[in-house]
């Protein structure tokens, strides 16, 4: 008999863990994310959300599974898509998303590119001895999973050529391995399905719950992707509901950016030889990085600690600037850091306080990168003979496209004691709104 581990998950019950996907969990890469916050600093608002990346992964790789074998796909598929799921956050940096932005106006890459080039060999982040350790591409090559693939999957690149295939009585043009790619990284995805579940317990948010089994069971494959039956519909916009919620309430609160700003603007200050030296980090790793680098990251990092977070001087709402063009210019301009930054010093000085104290928010951006998926909708129904997108099905769809995941389109943040002089000092420099 073969060794094989089960974990109990919190979410999903007993997991087992054999072959490939044992040998990958006791990787010091994936014991890595064991210290990694799966919300970020989303602790500060829901004192329960302490959970880790490594429990995400363990939890993707089961749910990914599950469709799998819920789609009757050959044994070496089920193995491929367990594993891109435990492996698709391999490159998140210290409290995941949080950072997510600054690294990648100084390295270019996001945390899928880092992914990637750990799983192939090209990226080492483990700089310890350790004992017995195994190479994640060793691993995947000896249990014949199509390393390429695993990246594809992870990377979310469905693939549209020239060829001809025939499914049924129908003929399309793809790669009939689309699936693969869905079932990771797409509109319907393993993913999702685990964050919204596992996020909202830890939380205690009732929005993220959702049909998981009723998804399961109405999954389908046509023309090489991922599709949903009719009878998944209301399940399926359940899903999308609690997506959108579970933003709306966590993942874009207020205090909780705060707090992230606080910490983004802290480690840029510090000075890095390589910025993807960050990527070696835990969570209690850079934290004690921030406070031997003294001054401000130090501050950052004691605030932080006891919940000593800055304070709201400005927010614009949507609603207050959507036919201010000078405004939506202006907020156009502030999605390059270097021109925020600019802004920000320009503010402090006209307050007479030093620019690392006043910090500007622009949501939509971070949401952007942090999850290009938000907004889509482009999951499709099959009806019989016939295949439509999922909004002619559902307005629910339909509106969820166009809905604002965050109330506010603007928000400038400082020290308490500074908040009068910089809202003054911002209120001279910006359009009126």
């Amino acid at each position: 008999m073969s060794d094989y581990k089960i974990i109990h998950d919190t979410v999903h019950g007993n997991i087992k863990f054999e072959g490939a996907t044992l040998r990958i969990l006791e990787t010091p890469e994936m014991q890595r994310l064991n210290g990694i916050k799966q919300l970020g600093l989303s602790y500060l608002v829901f004192p329960g959300a302490n959970h880790t990346r490594l429990e995400h992964s363990i939890g993707v790789g089961h749910v990914a599974g599950k469709m799998g074998e819920a789609l009757n796909l050959p044994e070496i598929e089920v193995i491929t898509l367990r594993v891109a799921g435990m492996l698709h956050d391999l490159g998140h940096s210290p409290y995941s998303h949080t950072l997510e932005y600054v690294l990648h106006e100084k390295t270019g890459w996001d945390h899928m590119d880092i992914t990637t080039e750990i799983i192939r060999g090209n990226l080492d982040i483990i700089t310890d001895e350790v004992e017995g350790r195994e190479r994640l591409h060793e691993i995947l090559n000896d249990a014949g999973v199509d390393i390429d693939m695993v990246c594809r999957m992870i990377k979310g690149e469905v693939r549209k050529d020239a060829s001809m295939h025939i499914d049924g009585n129908q003929a399309y043009f793809g790669d009939p391995k689309n699936y693969m790619v869905n079932i990771i990284s797409g509109s319907l995805d393993a993913d999702q399905m685990d964050y919204l579940l596992r996020d909202a317990h830890y939380t205690g948010v009732a929005h993220g719950m959702i049909d998981i089994f009723r998804i399961l069971n109405t999954l389908k494959i046509k023309n090489g992707e991922l599709m949903v039956d009719k009878k998944g519909v209301p399940a399926l916009e359940g899903m999308l509901v609690a997506r959108a919620l579970m933003y709306t309430s966590v993942y874009f609160h207020k205090t909780n950016r705060i707090g992230e700003l606080m910490l983004s603007r802290a480690v840029e200050e510090l000075d890095m030889d390589d910025w993807l030296d960050i990527y070696r980090f835990n969570d209690a790793e850079l934290m004690s990085v921030l406070k031997e680098a003294g001054g401000f990251p130090h501050e950052v990092a004691m605030r932080l600690k006891y919940r000593k977070l800055f304070k709201k001087a400005i927010v614009m709402r949507f609603d207050e600037i959507e036919n201010n063009h000078e405004i939506l210019e202006l907020l156009k301009r502030l999605s390059d850091l270097k021109y925020r930054r600019r802004v920000e010093e320009e503010i402090a000085q006209g307050a007479g306080v030093d620019s690392k104290y006043v910090l500007i928010d622009i949501p939509g951006d971070i949401a952007k990168l942090s999850e290009p998926r938000l907004n889509k909708t482009d999951v499709k129904i099959v009806d019989g003979q016939n295949i439509r997108e999922l909004v002619a099905y559902s307005p629910l769809a339909r509106a969820l496209q166009i809905r604002k995941v965050q109330d506010w389109a603007f928000m400038l943040v400082t020290k308490k004691e500074y908040t009068e002089s910089v809202t003054k000092s911002a209120k001279r420099m910006l359009p009126p709104y």
